[in-house]
């Protein structure tokens, strides 16, 4: 059986409803929202041909009043080819798009993500509404990526296809409107899974893993190539790109980016070539006795528009994924950053490079950052994540002090979540 079909990949075969669900220490009183989580879980007895095609889930679960209302499971049914038109252009009409990597809310619509298709709208309780495309107006696909700007409310976000135009920038209003949709002029298909904005720029990553026709039906038609160079854009909001040449690698997800005395920062997770080859054929279900020694690394790009150069420094070679940060600081210079390993969460300081470490023992997804309401600082508030067992025995959300990364609280789950990808609070309006 292929690695993303076992151990903490495992899909779990049904939809349920748990309610009053069991708390060790105490819920935060003024918590009031949902915690929603997405991944691939692929439908009973199919096999996606990859971790990354699998059905989307939502985990979900409702807190109130210092309590755990319920936990509910859900399968986003999209509708095949839904939200792909540039998969029927090329004649490929039997994928299917699978809405299985981020959840969001903005301007009062919860929406489930994947790149490859249309934004799935669902209600609250995680019914599916169905494929939006903005009126009509959207006609490419949607990152699952998109960026919410702190201080004007505007959704940006993109498109990227193997069929010009190969990448698209979009941006949505504070109100939901899709009001500015333009082609970013890229040399070939690219992958290009994540992206950054500044307070007056939006960063793009236009990296060496290029679509390939020949692999079209064999899992996913992505492959690493020597020949398509690697390099960031820097575009101011209206303007145009400034390309910078970097060294070769690939970035899955960002960090912050910010503006310091005309120079752009970009802190993210980078993978070198061989790493992500491995990591690649790990997560394909392809063998690779190196995948096991595959890592990732903390890196830093100082982008300097004035001079056209760039500066690379590794900041921290821990293996490690999912970069979170208080979203409130998006675009603005941020401090603090927290990331997953397969037993730890870690916390940066990003001025010193120093780091504090939470040993879980346990295999932790994504940890979310919610701020507190009278919050003096930029790290006061919690870090939320799922943590699950590594013999599969069960799963928990857990609430970390995001200052201490000491334990606060935890909701026992009923049952053992996959290893999945984004999740999201949305506090109650």
């Amino acid at each position: 059986m292929p690695a993303y079909l076992e151990g903490l990949l495992a899909p779990v075969a049904d939809e349920i409803e748990t309610i009053d669900l069991p708390v060790t220490g105490e819920l935060p009183a003024e918590l009031a929202g949902r915690y929603f989580r997405n991944g691939p879980n692929p439908l009973p007895g199919q096999d996606p041909g990859h971790w990354f095609a699998g059905d989307g889930m939502i985990h979900g679960v409702r807190i109130r009043d210092g309590r755990a209302e319920w936990y509910r499971n859900r399968w986003v049914k999209t509708t095949k080819l839904a939200g792909a038109q540039f998969l029927t252009e090329a004649g490929l009409d039997r994928a299917a798009v699978t809405a299985n990597t981020n959840v969001i809310r903005h301007a009062g619509k919860i929406f489930a993500l994947v790149e490859s298709g249309f934004p799935y709208e669902m209600t609250p309780e995680l019914d599916t509404v169905g494929p939006c495309d903005f009126g009509g107006r959207l006609t490419t696909a949607m990152t699952a990526h998109p960026k919410e700007d702190p201080v004007t409310g505007d959704l940006h976000f993109f498109g990227y296809g193997f069929m010009p135009p190969y990448l698209t920038y979009h941006r949505l209003d504070r109100t939901g409107e899709l009001v500015e949709s333009r082609e970013i002029t890229v040399p070939g298909p690219t992958m290009m899974h994540d992206f950054s904005i500044t307070e007056n720029h939006v960063i793009w990553l236009d990296l060496p893993v290029v679509f390939e026709f020949e692999r079209v039906g064999k899992g996913m038609p992505y492959v690493w190539s020597d020949s398509y160079g690697a390099r960031i854009g820097v575009m101011p909001k209206g303007g145009e790109v400034q390309w910078f040449d970097v060294d070769p690698c690939y970035v899955f997800h960002v960090g912050n980016a910010y503006e310091d005395q005309g120079r752009i920062v970009l802190d993210a997770v980078r993978y070198s070539r061989d790493k992500f080859a491995g990591l690649w054929d790990e997560i394909s279900g392809v063998t690779n006795p190196a995948a096991a020694a595959v890592g990732s690394g903390l890196y830093r790009w100082i982008l300097d528009p004035a001079t056209g150069k760039v500066v690379e420094e590794l900041r921290d070679d821990r293996d490690i994924e999912f970069p979170s940060f208080n979203e409130e600081q998006l675009g603005r210079p941020s401090k603090f950053l927290y990331t997953v390993t397969d037993n730890a969460i870690v916390k940066y300081d990003t001025d010193s490079g120093r780091s504090e470490v939470n040993e879980l023992g346990k295999n932790p997804g994504e940890a979310e950052f919610v701020s507190k309401q009278d919050a003096k600082t930029e790290d006061d508030g919690w870090l939320m994540s799922i943590v699950t067992e590594h013999d599969g025995s069960g799963s928990e959300l857990l609430f970390l002090d995001a200052k201490t990364l000491d334990f606060a609280a935890s909701i026992k789950l009923p049952r053992r979540v996959p290893a999945g990808f984004h999740g999201n609070w949305l506090p109650d309006a």
